[in-house]
């Protein structure tokens, strides 16, 4: 599913209008990154939790000629899924 099909099952889930789910669904998304970015953590309980989370620099490897590289330190970001979707997802 994609972002279209998304706005279309939720507009015809909730009777609203495709525009408006698209306006919320895009306010939510850009503040949920806004606060990320913030570092802090975006908590939606049954859902999961979204956070910034730090991975150190590392040497890796190109993968084409087999030299190692140095990877820079980065902030990235992460999702936790929480128990209620954990749940969900593993029934049958």
């Amino acid at each position: 599913m994609n972002k279209g099909e998304l706005v279309d099952a939720v507009a015809d889930a909730t009777g609203e209008s495709k525009r408006t789910v698209q306006t919320v669904l895009d306010s939510a998304i850009d503040t949920i990154q806004k606060q990320v970015k913030r570092d802090e953590r975006v908590s939606l309980p049954g859902f999961g939790t979204f956070e910034r989370r730090a991975r150190s620099a590392r040497t890796g490897r190109n993968p084409q000629t087999g030299e190692e590289i140095q990877i820079k330190a980065t902030n990235v970001p992460a999702f936790k899924p929480g128990a209620g979707f954990k749940d969900y997802v593993a029934s049958r």
